[in-house]
């Protein structure tokens, strides 16, 4: 028998290379705007959150060994409701739209971070729509060759992070002893609460460790690789995140980091070490972003297309040509373009924690519905529920308190996403199979002569 092609050093290299995509470049700025000397610490607890959300993942991946991951747990867990799967498909699809976003508006961002525009909105915004549709149109072309240098990209990423960490922290002006009194005064003016909400708001730049499970038709021994590649790879991430962030806060002044946060360790490595360390800064950005890109939008259309034949999305994004699913591809970019200029940068990253941190939880709802049969411990799964459910709830919160006005754009978001699910969920359930409607149409009949109509 043939072994299966994916060991646990490339699950590893696909769960790394689907969170490490733009998202520490992304966060670092906001998080030190928030906390401070503390955000190094407060991203780190965003992985340990990460953690527990990987663990439904994990035990529902083992469980059901399905490629579909997200939506077929949910699915299969509920079989009989219309309403869950629809709404699940939804939000997981909604979900990767506003990586996308993320993602681009990251590229963007970098890439003309040392040009007299870096800070002109209008061109950001522009950019960002661009490459996000380069990178359908090489969607919509080929898929051939895309997977055969994932693992070569995935390392060259870390690499180049780990050469900008141990540069931040050589270069650093800040000495321990300074450091130390920065972050007890930090600690001293920043409630629990804040932390908490960094974390949470941060939880985006996890995302991704899932896209293990989507390979379980090609991995050896899914029971063993499944939970060692993604704890593996959630614990590896949150340590990059954590060395880069203290780099950042040791060797860049923290009212720079806040000042330019879209584009924050280019900004920062340019002032330390010259043109080289912001161009080392910038190559990183891109490589990640990119392969986040396209890699997203490869698996994540393909889904949209899967939720589309079950009839919880408009019929036309089911259509593929040789394969591709471009009707999908296409409403994927489009939508994420939507979002880009619908608002800045902190609008998509909350909207996207929040989108996945729900998305989460309700893996956890659904770990804990069958967690006899996954093995699962009830007291770590009624804890990443609650953990997950606070991390929501406490976006929304900050959200309240510093800018009602996007959160009151975030809900309108929910609400057409939860209209269209309501709605779809209806029309499906008018759309049984043709085996379903012959089992119906049998016990109608069955019901006639116990009634003794014939």
């Amino acid at each position: 028998m043939r072994s299966k092609s994916l060991g646990f050093k490339e699950l590893v290299a696909i769960a790394i290379g689907g969170m490490v995509g733009g998202g520490i470049f992304t966060i670092l700025g906001i998080s030190v705007s928030i906390v401070g000397f503390l955000a190094p610490f407060a991203i780190a607890l965003g992985g340990i959150i990460a953690f527990f959300a990987a663990y439904s993942y994990v035990q529902l991946g083992v469980y059901y060994k399905d490629e579909g991951a997200t939506y077929a747990f949910y699915k299969r867990t509920y079989p009989d409701s219309h309403m869950a799967a629809s709404f699940i498909g939804w939000f997981t699809i909604f979900g990767y739209i506003s990586t996308l976003a993320l993602y681009a508006y990251t590229f963007s961002s970098y890439s003309i971070s040392g040009f007299e525009f870096a800070n002109n909105e209008i061109v950001r915004k522009a950019v960002a729509i661009a490459i996000i549709w380069l990178f359908a149109l090489i969607n919509l072309w080929s898929v051939r060759g895309m997977g055969r240098i994932e693992d070569l990209m995935v390392y060259t990423k870390l690499i180049i992070l780990l050469i900008i960490s141990i540069a931040l922290i050589y270069y650093g002006k800040t000495d321990i002893h300074s450091f130390s009194q920065t972050f007890i005064k930090d600690f001293d003016h920043s409630n629990t609460m804040n932390i908490l909400i960094v974390a949470s708001v941060t939880f985006v730049a996890y995302e991704g460790f899932q896209l293990v499970i989507n390979a379980v038709n090609e991995m050896d021994e899914p029971d063993i690789n499944i939970p060692r590649a993604i704890y593996t790879a959630v614990i590896l991430v949150a340590l990059i995140y954590f060395i880069i962030a203290l780099g950042a806060v040791l060797a860049i002044p923290i009212d720079d980091l806040i000042k330019n946060k879209e584009y924050a360790l280019a900004s920062g490595a340019r002032d330390i070490m010259g043109d080289l360390g912001q161009n080392l800064v910038i190559a990183g950005a891109i490589l990640a972003t990119s392969s986040a890109i396209s890699g997203t939008m490869f698996g994540s259309s393909r889904q949209m297309a899967r939720i589309a034949d079950d009839g919880y999305l408009p019929n036309i994004l089911t259509i593929r040509k040789e394969r591709i699913p471009t009707y999908a591809i296409t409403a994927m970019a489009a939508t994420a373009s939507l979002l880009i200029l619908s608002g800045g940068l902190r609008l998509i990253l909350e909207f996207g924690s929040i989108t996945f941190l729900l998305v989460s939880l309700l893996m956890a709802v659904a770990n804990f519905k069958i967690r006899k049969q996954t093995h699962s411990s009830t007291f770590f799964t009624l804890t990443s529920i609650f953990g997950l459910l606070i991390g929501a709830a406490l976006i929304l919160y900050y959200e309240f308190q510093t800018k009602p006005d996007q959160l009151f754009f975030i809900v309108g978001i929910y609400a057409i996403l939860s209209l269209g699910a309501w709605g779809y969920a209806k029309f499906a359930s008018n759309l049984y199979p043709k085996e379903k409607k012959q089992n119906l149409f049998k016990k109608f009949l069955s019901f006639l002569k116990n009634k003794g109509h014939f």
